[in-house]
């Protein structure tokens, strides 16, 4: 299957809905499954982005949609990079 990389960056609302609300992240990893995603890893990391995570999808379709409906919430701003293998 074909693996991603996402970028996130959190909005001011993302900020606040994950420090009321901690385990949100983890929820967001099973929406990413229902839609057809599968996390591999994820990391917080320092800098410009909040998250690093790296997902498998069947196509670029399904994970524009994943990329589409996570970032249509206002949460959050991803950044999705298709990654080759080598």
């Amino acid at each position: 299957m074909p693996t991603y990389i996402l970028l996130s960056k959190l909005t001011e609302a993302g900020r606040k809905t994950v420090k009321k609300k901690p385990a949100r992240t983890k929820e967001v990893n099973k929406e990413i499954e229902a839609m057809g995603g599968k996390v591999l890893a994820q990391y917080a990391v320092l800098g410009p982005y909040d998250y690093v995570s790296v997902v498998e999808a069947r196509d670029n379709e399904t994970i524009a949609r994943i990329s589409m409906e996570l970032g249509s919430r206002g949460t959050v701003e991803i950044m999705t990079l298709a990654a080759v293998n080598l």
